[in-house]
């Protein structure tokens, strides 16, 4: 079972906050840090301000050696696709090949409005043609040109450079759509991730993702399952619910669909995801400020999945 540590900068956490929690993820034994992508706090004032998620990861591969580095994940409205694909590249030969690029089709209209940033009314056409864009750079052998003419994008005679370290980079790619989204990830994606869902609904979009690979003629263990829930662990259950309380959740709901309660509590609730085929867990951090929970993941929970 791979640990990753999934923190959400724009709650509130300058550049240097973000370095200590991969750093200290990294001396831990975590296998990654990820950030999401945004730009606007869902709650409180998000003081200092947001962070662009790519130059933070380019910062962020400099300043360490082993740990992976990724956004859960990019928002397509953000970045165009050609663009987007150097800076990835380019984040990945700074790492040493350490990235992968969770993509995902964006939906907080509010965060586009406070910036500028056009937010279109279909979002899933832009998406899928964004996978085709970027994999397509990134797959044109050095010394060749790539094209793409789409509804949305034309890329024409691009040197589809830089390459990226590793060949393919890992695409993530989630959500609970019944059809398009386990189209995508069986298409395009290393793994699919699922969000924030009890273990039923986990379960479902597991066994759906499968079965479209299936049909689609990919091998189902070809690809990684994975789940980010909250984090709020403590020594015991008390300590885990005032946890819960101090990042504004209500500990009964974190109970069903978190990473929630004491030690035990966690290593009893991921090894039933492992009877669902995952093998990889996100732990979200709310608030930044809460390290101690790493240490404590760390120590009690993760040698029983070594």
């Amino acid at each position: 079972m791979d640990f990753r540590i999934f923190i959400e900068p724009q709650q509130g956490a300058s550049y240097e906050t973000q370095l200590n929690v991969a750093q200290k993820a990294e001396a831990l034994g975590y296998d990654a840090l990820f950030r999401s992508d945004h730009f606007l706090a869902m709650a409180g004032d998000g003081l200092p301000g947001p962070t662009d998620s790519w130059v933070t990861l380019g910062a962020l591969a400099r300043e360490t050696s082993k740990i992976r580095l990724g956004t859960l994940v990019t928002s397509a409205t953000f970045r165009h696709p050609g663009l987007l694909a150097v800076q990835v590249a380019q984040v990945d030969e700074m790492s040493g090949g350490r990235v992968e690029l969770g993509l995902g089709a964006g939906w907080f209209q509010r965060e586009h409005e406070a910036y500028g940033v056009p937010f279109p009314a279909k979002k899933f056409g832009p998406f899928a043609e964004q996978l085709e864009v970027i994999t397509g750079l990134w797959n044109t052998p050095v010394g060749e040109s790539y094209s793409f003419s789409g509804e949305h994008y034309t890329i024409v005679d691009s040197p589809a450079l830089p390459k990226p370290v590793q060949s393919p980079v890992p695409i993530i790619i989630g959500g609970s759509g019944a059809k398009r989204t386990p189209e995508l990830a069986v298409r395009y994606a290393s793994e699919y991730n699922t969000n924030f869902t009890a273990d039923a609904a986990l379960k479902t979009n597991v066994e759906r993702v499968r079965a479209t690979a299936e049909a689609a003629g990919r091998d189902p263990e070809s690809l990684v399952y994975s789940v980010a829930r909250t984090l709020a662990v403590g020594q015991t259950e008390a300590e885990a619910s005032a946890l819960a309380q101090r990042i504004g959740r209500d500990p009964q709901e974190l109970a069903e669909s978190g990473w929630y309660g004491s030690p035990q509590q966690l290593v009893d609730a991921i090894g039933r995801l492992s009877e669902f085929g995952i093998s990889r867990v996100y732990l979200q951090l709310w608030d930044i400020a809460e390290l101690d929970q790493l240490d404590l993941v760390a120590a009690e929970v993760m040698p029983h999945f070594a």
